[in-house]
């Protein structure tokens, strides 16, 4: 039997429910506000671009004359737009170079009133008793999937080296996919992000082990020294990829399997680009 119905309530229509009083985002089963500032920038750059984001779900119950609705999973991401419409924090650089460093109220009009109109999905649940809402929090928390490390990564960095890799890897996700340098099964666990952030490291620093890729995340969480150049190296050599071979008559040599692949990514940045000096922790 159905107990929920699916909605989409705009962010102004939270705010007015915030300011009216009839938005709970605390019950108790659920975390207090825990996200740190760049994620909360991440989100808040999601919304900005008018990029989906995963559903709320709440529970709309009457209290007297009024409808309260509790909040039962998403708190996280309703707290971040709220405190950023508040001004609470700044957009980081990391994640939107336009509007680095503004606050809610010192972005243009037009871009407050697309952030006002977003649209956000919720699957809305009605006046439940507390032990089923415990109980739907708890399903929705347990249908997940051990992580990988790249997904790991994935969730716990958000700063300028992942900004690079995520965009480096979705621009030639299809590329090397046809290429058949990456399966389609390895891009959905993050393998194009992986990838890409092995490349950069070469750029950035020398031909070394995978084993190094979470030293850059964290190394390069707050401070962007150097991977402008190195993104635009890596288009480069990409670029002269792309002349040799097309993506399907790549998918017929050598070079497609993973290893040689990434020897024939160096080896163009150290004898075209001069990117890469051959100093292998290897």
């Amino acid at each position: 039997m159905k107990i929920f119905e699916t909605r989409t309530y705009s962010v102004s229509d939270f705010v007015e429910w915030r300011d009216g009083k009839t938005l709970e985002l605390s019950p108790k089963f659920q975390r207090r506000s825990v996200w740190k500032r760049k994620a909360k920038s991440y989100l808040i750059d999601t919304v900005l671009r008018g990029r989906p984001m995963p559903k709320i779900i709440i529970e709309q119950e009457l209290r007297g004359s009024k409808n309260i609705r509790v909040v039962v999973d998403g708190q996280q991401r309703l707290r971040t737009i709220l405190e950023f419409i508040d001004d609470g924090f700044k957009v980081s650089r990391a994640h939107n170079k336009e509007y680095a460093n503004l606050k809610f109220s010192d972005l243009p009009k037009s871009v407050r009133d697309d952030f006002y109109t977003y649209n956000v999905g919720v699957d809305v649940i009605y006046s439940l008793p507390y032990v089923d809402l415990l109980d739907i929090f708890t399903r929705i928390n347990s249908y997940t999937v051990s992580l990988n490390n790249q997904e790991k990564l994935n969730a716990k960095f958000v700063g300028y080296f992942k900004t690079h890799s995520y965009e480096l890897g979705h621009r030639y996700a299809e590329f090397w996919s046809n290429a058949k340098i990456l399966r389609d099964d390895q891009i959905a666990r993050m393998a194009e992000a992986e990838l890409a952030s092995d490349l950069l490291i070469a750029l950035l620093d020398r031909i070394q082990t995978s084993k190094s890729i979470p030293n850059f995340y964290r190394d390069f969480e707050d401070k962007s020294e150097g991977l402008d150049a190195a993104a635009k190296s890596f288009d480069r050599i990409m670029s002269l990829i792309g002349d040799v071979y097309s993506d399907k008559e790549l998918a017929g040599t050598s070079w497609r399997r993973l290893p040689l692949f990434y020897s024939l990514f160096t080896v163009l940045g150290h004898k075209l680009i001069n990117g890469i000096p051959f100093r292998s922790t290897v």
